[in-house]
C-alpha cells in the first residue's frame, strides 16, 4: 500500500483504506471538521481545535463502494503508528485481535531513507550478518569428522547440525513478531549478542554436550539476525531499490551456505575446528542498525506455541538418538519419547488454530494450497538438501581419507552446480511465472541424484562422483528457494513477512529432522554391518571413534572391514534423502500448474534468503 503523495501540514488529518474501512487518522487531534483536498482531509480552519475525537471516524466501505478521486490506499499499520493512538472506529464486522501487522514505522518521506555512504554502510554490516548466519549453517558438515575427533565417538553427530537447524526454524516467526513490536535495533541487536554467546560457547566447548548447547543457542539468535536483517534491509531502503538490496542478502546468504562446508574443511586442516565459531566473534559486532521510531507494547510471540513445537521437536530427536544406539527401538524409553514427539506435534496444530493471528504458523495462511504445498515441500526437500551438505563430506574424509580441506574441494561439484541452478531457476521464474515445472523437475533430478549416490564405493572413480555430485547438486539447487518464491506472490504484500517465515520455519525444522533422521539410518546400519564385514571388531568401538581416526584406530587386517561397513551406513543415509526428496516430488505435483504473477516476483525481489 502507498501513502498519499505529500505531507500534509501539521495541523491537517489523514485519510486512509485499510481491507474493508476507510478511516480518518488526526494524529493531532485537533482541527474539526474536516474536508477533502488531494487525497487527504483538512482542517476547515487553521485556528479552530478539537477538544475532543469524533464519535465515529471509521466507515464500513461494504456500503460505500466507490471512493473519491482524490481517495488513496494508506500504509499498512505498519507504516503509520496509529493503532491504540488516533484510530477511533465502529464498524458493523468485528476486527479481531492481532490481526492488525503492528510493524515497525518506515520513513515517510523518500528524503527519510538512507542514501549513499550510511546506506552501504548498513548494507555492508546487513551483509555480514547474513553471511555469518548462512556459513553457520554449514561450516560444520566438514568440521564433523574432526570435532567428533575431539569428543571420540559420533553417538553426537546429529545433534551439531540438528540442533542449530532447529531453533534457527523454530524461533523464525518468534523473531518476526519481535521486530513488529519492540524497536528494531534492541532487536537486532539482541538477536546478534545471542548468535555470538553461542558461537563463544561452541569455540571453547570442552565436551559434545557443551558443544549440543552453544549450538542450540547460536540458532536461536540466527533465527533473528536473519529475519531482522531482512526487515532493517526493507526499512532503510528506498522501494525503488529495495528488491535488489534484497536480492544481495539472498545471494550473500547462498555464497554464505556454499562456503561453509570449503571454510570448515580449511580452519579443521589448517588451524583448529573451533576456528568455525571463533570467526563470527569479530565479525558480529559490526552492525549496528537504525532504530526504529515506532514502540509498541502488546508483544504476540506465540511463546506456547515456540515451546511446545520445541518440544515436540527435542523429544523426536533424542528417540531417534537413543534407538538402535543406546537402547532397542522397541525400549519403553524410545517408544515414550516417539509417542511423546507425535502428541505434541499434534498439541502443536490445536494450539496453533486456537492462536489464530498470533500464531507462529497463521492457519489462514497454511489453509492457502499456494502456501500449504510449499510448507510441505520444502520439509522434505529443505531436509533431503541439507542431508546431503553433512553426508557427502562424511564419504570423502572417513572412505577416501582425504583431510577437512580436500573433502571441501571435492565437494565443489556440488556446491557449484547447486549456485548455478538456483540462480538459473530463479531467473526462470522471474522471466516466465512457471514454478511447479521447476519444483517437480528439480525434485525428480534430485530423486535420481540421490539414488546414483549408493554407487559410491570404496574406489569410486573421480568422474563418476564428480558426475552424481553435479547431478544432485542441479535438483537440489534449483528447486530449494522455489518455495519461498510461491509463498510471496500468494499472499497479500501485508502477509509477505509472515508467509516467509513460515516456509523459513519448516524448511530448517525440516533439515533437523531429516539430518538426524539420516544419522539413526546411518549408525544403525553401520551397527548391523560391522559383524558382518568385519568379524571380531566391537560395533561400539567404531561408533565411538572419529570418522577421522579409523585409519589409525583399527589395524591393517580390519580397517577395510570396518571402512566397508562405514560405508553400508552412509549409503543408507543416501537411501533415506532420496526417499526424502522423492516425497517432495509427490506432494509438488499438488501445487497448481499455474503462471505466478511475474510483476509481483520482481517486487519481492529475492526478500527471503
Amino acid at each position: 500500500m502507498k501513502k498519499p503523495t505529500g505531507d500534509p501540514p501539521r495541523n491537517e488529518g489523514r485519510a486512509y483504506r485499510l481491507d474493508d474501512f476507510s478511516f480518518v487518522s488526526f494524529s493531532d487531534l485537533e482541527l474539526f471538521p474536516a474536508s477533502q483536498a488531494e487525497g487527504w482531509y483538512q482542517s476547515a480552519s487553521s485556528t479552530e481545535e478539537l477538544s475532543a475525537p469524533p464519535p465515529i471516524w471509521l466507515a464500513n466501505t461494504r456500503t460505500a463502494k466507490s471512493l473519491p478521486n482524490g481517495y488513496r490506499s494508506p500504509p499498512s499499520v505498519r507504516h503509520e503508528a496509529i493503532m491504540g493512538h488516533d484510530l477511533h472506529g465502529l464498524s458493523d464486522s468485528e476486527v479481531p485481535l492481532g490481526a492488525l501487522n503492528h510493524e515497525p514505522k518506515e520513513p515517510t518521506e523518500e528524503g527519510d531513507y538512507l542514501t549513499g555512504f550510511k546506506l552501504w554502510l548498513m548494507l555492508v554490516s546487513l551483509i555480514f550478518s547474513i553471511f555469518l548466519i548462512a556459513l553457520d549453517l554449514t561450516i560444520v558438515a566438514t568440521s564433523i569428522p574432526a570435532i567428533t575427533n575431539q569428543f571420540h565417538g559420533l553417538e553426537d553427530q546429529a545433534w551439531y547440525s540438528a540442533i542449530y537447524l532447529m531453533t534457527s526454524g523454530g524461533f523464525q516467526s518468534t523473531w518476526g513478531k519481535m521486530y513488529q513490536y519492540f524497536p528494531l535495533k534492541i532487536g537486532f541487536l539482541s538477536a546478534m549478542a545471542v548468535f555470538e554467546i553461542g558461537s563463544l560457547i561452541c569455540g571453547v566447548a570442552p565436551s559434545s554436550a557443551s558443544f549440543i548447547v552453544g549450538r542450540t543457542i547460536a540458532g536461536i539468535g540466527a533465527a533473528g539476525v536473519s529475519s531482522g536483517a531482512y526487515t532493517i534491509c526493507a526499512y532503510i531502503s528506498d522501494p525503488k531499490k529495495r528488491a535488489a538490496h534484497t536480492g544481495i542478502l539472498g545471494a550473500v546468504f547462498g555464497i554464505g551456505s556454499i562456503l561453509g562446508p570449503l571454510l570448515g574443511g580449511v580452519f579443521s586442516t589448517e588451524s583448529t575446528w573451533r576456528w568455525c565459531f571463533y570467526i563470527n566473534l569479530p565479525i558480529g559486532v559490526l552492525p549496528i542498525p537504525r532504530e526504529a521510531p515506532l514502540k509498541e507494547k502488546m508483544l504476540q510471540l506465540d511463546p506456547l506455541g515456540t515451546g511446545i513445537l520445541m518440544g515436540a521437536i527435542i523429544t523426536y530427536l533424542m528417540a531417534v538418538h537413543y534407538g538402535g544406539q543406546i537402547d532397542p527401538w522397541s525400549s519403553a524409553r524410545v517408544v515414550g519419547l516417539l509417542v511423546a514427539s507425535i502428541v505434541l506435534f499434534i498439541i502443536f496444530a490445536f494450539v496453533e488454530l486456537w492462536q489464530d493471528e498470533r500464531a507462529m504458523i497463521i492457519p489462514r495462511l497454511f489453509a492457502k494450497r499456494d502456501i500449504g504445498v510449499a510448507l510441505f515441500y520444502t520439509l522434505f526437500q529443505g531436509g533431503a538438501l541439507f542431508a546431503m551438505v553433512y553426508y557427502l563430506p562424511l564419504y570423502f574424509q572417513a572412505i577416501r581419507g582425504t583431510d577437512a580441506v580436500i573433502s571441501g574441494v571435492h565437494n565443489l561439484p556440488f556446491i557449484i552446480a547447486a549456485m548455478a541452478s538456483a540462480l538459473a531457476a530463479g531467473m526462470f521464474i522471474s522471466n516466465t511465472g512457471l514454478a511447479t515445472p521447476v519444483m517437480v523437475g528439480g525434485s525428480a533430478i534430485a530423486t535420481l541424484g540421490c539414488g546414483l549416490c549408493h554407487l559410491f564405493d570404496l574406489d569410486t572413480g573421480t568422474g563418476v562422483w564428480v558426475g552424481i555430485q553435479i547431478v544432485v547438486g542441479l535438483g537440489l539447487g534449483c528447486a530449494f528457494q522455489v518455495p519461498i518464491m510461491v509463498g510471496q506472490v500468494s499472499v497479500d504484500v501485508s502477509d509477505i513477512a509472515a508467509a516467509t517465515a513460515m516456509i523459513l520455519c519448516f524448511q530448517t525444522v525440516g533439515g533437523a529432522i531429516w539430518v538426524s533422521a539420516s544419522q539413526s539410518i546411518f549408525v544403525n546400519r553401520m551397527l548391523i554391518a560391522v559383524p558382518h564385514f568385519a568379524p571380531g571388531v566391537d560395533p561400539a568401538q567404531v561408533v565411538n571413534t572419529g570418522a577421522g581416526e579409523l585409519r589409525e584406530a583399527f589395524g591393517p587386517d580390519q580397517i577395510a572391514g570396518v571402512l566397508t561397513a562405514y560405508l553400508a551406513g552412509i549409503r543408507a543415509a543416501y537411501v533415506l534423502s532420496c526417499a526424502v526428496v522423492g516425497t517432495s516430488l509427490l506432494i509438488g505435483v499438488f501445487l497448481p500448474w499455474k503462471r505466478l504473477d511475474t510483476d509481483a516476483l520482481k517486487e519481492a525481489g529475492g526478500a527471503a534468503a
